[in-house]
């Protein structure tokens, strides 16, 4: 009598999104529900967090074989120097591994957003200016939590195949100007892996 063996199945690696704050981990939260992509976005991955407590972070999901996406805003490169080294060695760190994805936005997500709206890389000093602007489509966008932890926004922003043109307006500017955002990276994959 044979022995049945039991070929143990390759599955595709698990994202995980590592994230910065309480926009981020909404953002990402809300729009798994919406658009039913498959990620983990657990809130213990979006904390207020330093390069180095990040890089712990990506070293834990490549070590369970996962793919590590970082979102972050870049803006503090411009006002920490030491801050500005840690993330380029992050950068060169990570340059040639396909498993880990650096989506930083220049000077904060709330630019992803309005990439959604309008194809700009005009200079934006805070992230207060990019939201100034962002209210134009977006009236009541606030950084609170009661704002953000609803799910309307998000389908907002969403609406009327906006993604797709944030995705468009962002790989057009790449990350050559003063602001920019490389979230459009992230949705490259998702759509690669569906």
């Amino acid at each position: 009598m044979a022995r049945k063996i039991k070929e143990r199945k390759i599955k595709n690696p698990t994202i995980t999104i590592i994230g910065e704050g309480a926009t981020e981990r909404f953002y990402f939260t809300h729009l798994k529900r919406l658009k039913a992509y498959k990620y983990i976005c657990k809130p213990r991955n979006f904390t207020e967090q330093s390069f180095d407590e990040m890089q712990k972070q990506i070293e834990r999901v490549l070590a369970d074989d996962g793919i590590a996406v970082c979102v972050f805003d870049a803006d503090v490169t411009r006002t920490k120097p030491a801050e500005k080294i840690k993330y380029e060695i992050m950068q060169r760190k990570y340059s040639g591994n396909p498993n880990v994805i650096l989506c930083d936005s220049m000077p904060s997500i709330e630019f992803w957003f309005l990439l959604h709206f309008m194809n700009t890389n005009r200079y934006f000093s805070t992230s207060e200016e990019v939201i100034g602007i962002l209210r134009r489509h977006i009236p009541n966008f606030s950084k609170h939590q009661s704002f953000l932890s609803k799910e309307q926004w998000v389908a907002d922003l969403n609406a009327f195949n906006r993604l797709a043109t944030a995705i468009s307006n962002a790989t057009s500017i790449s990350d050559e100007g003063e602001s920019y955002s490389n979230l459009y990276k992230l949705f490259n994959l998702l759509t690669s892996e569906s």
